[in-house]
């Protein structure tokens, strides 16, 4: 049926890329990147192992982008941007960065193979962390939404969405595993993983004579957008 297949597509449109044009606008260019690995693929302009280049490519721009969500409160609060209403799109980024990253280890490295996959998650540490990264990112991606942060309410979904600071330490550390070196760019991602989760603890933490103030609950009829991270 014509009518139920466009209104099936356009709820999954809804649903990925949201309805505002400026988030729309996020996540089409925040999909480029992948875009261009995937062509330069195709043509075989990825270097000498290309699969590996495109597995590692994605995976960094998850990371980016993960680092990028923590870092849009402290942004906030210290006067710099106000990038909150925007925070979910950038977060889903991160996720679907994630998933391609390890569709690519999946399909292409091990081609499916479950046992394949099940022994070198056992085997080898460094994808034990990455797993672990991803599987902590699929909850927080599938709850980034108005109708799951009403169903779990806001103080669980804050609790859930904490999460996001191990999926990043977790994901940073995948990367020295698999590279087995402290190259610059992993030192920058692993000190501002650390300064953003410091910065967050430190803002928590009540001033001394000062009440903490109770936790604010939000009505089952807000029909604000969500953002995915911990706020």
């Amino acid at each position: 049926m014509p009518v139920a297949a466009t209104r099936a597509r356009s709820a999954l449109s809804r649903s990925l890329f949201g309805v505002d044009p400026v988030r729309r606008s996020i996540y089409l260019i925040g999909m480029l990147p992948a875009v261009w690995t995937f062509y330069l693929g195709f043509i075989d302009q990825l270097g000498a192992d290309p699969q590996k280049t495109l597995e590692r490519t994605l995976g960094l721009w998850a990371l980016r982008f993960l680092i990028l969500t923590l870092a849009i409160t402290p942004l906030r609060r210290l006067g710099l941007a106000n990038l909150v209403r925007y925070r979910r799109a950038i977060g889903l980024l991160a996720f679907y960065y994630a998933a391609l990253h390890v569709t690519v280890y999946t399909v292409l490295d091990q081609g499916l193979d479950l046992g394949a996959i099940w022994a070198d998650i056992v085997k080898r540490p460094y994808i034990t962390v990455g797993m672990l990264a991803f599987t902590l990112l699929v909850p927080l991606a599938i709850t980034s939404n108005a109708p799951m942060i009403r169903r779990l309410g806001g103080a669980a979904w804050q609790r859930l969405h904490r999460l996001v600071y191990l999926t990043a330490a977790a994901a940073v550390l995948h990367f020295i595993m698999l590279v087995k070196s402290w190259s610059p760019e992993l030192i920058l991602y692993a000190v501002l993983i650390a300064g953003l989760l410091t910065f967050r603890l430190l803002k928590r933490r009540p001033r001394a004579g000062e009440a903490r103030r109770p936790a604010r609950t939000r009505s089952p009829h807000d029909k604000r957008p969500l953002e995915v991270g911990p706020g």
